[in-house]
């Protein structure tokens, strides 16, 4: 089983339906998957929590599965996306200066992709 954690910078919807279609192939494959929302790509939060986002259905089962990992806190504040990510329950990360580490993953094992 390989682990893989996806850091997503890419706030373009048909990037990110990549990103969450792949985890749930990952995932079906016997991988261990996990997302990192980074950059402007936490500026799709409001967005996707919407019922009728088309990538909303995608986005929930994702999220149930507890494939998300967590929302960057520094990106999320500079984005205006911070309470959408409190109001969706999502792990806020911040240990590197405000930003979630990419070294930190690959001390844990995890081949870093970054979309």
């Amino acid at each position: 089983m390989k682990k893989i954690v996806m850091f997503v910078f890419n706030d373009d919807p048909m990037c990110f339906i990549h990103v969450l279609l792949n985890t749930l192939d990952m995932d079906e494959r016997g991988h261990e998957a996990k997302i990192v929302m980074e950059g402007a790509a936490t500026k799709l939060l409001p967005e996707l929590a919407k019922k009728e986002n088309p990538l909303n259905g995608l986005w929930e089962k994702v999220k149930n599965f507890g494939f998300i990992e967590g929302v960057c806190k520094a990106c999320a504040g500079k984005m205006g996306t911070l309470k959408s990510a409190e109001n969706q329950d999502l792990a806020i990360l911040d240990e590197m200066s405000g930003h979630p580490s990419m070294a930190a993953y690959r001390d844990q094992g995890f081949e870093v992709i970054v979309f």
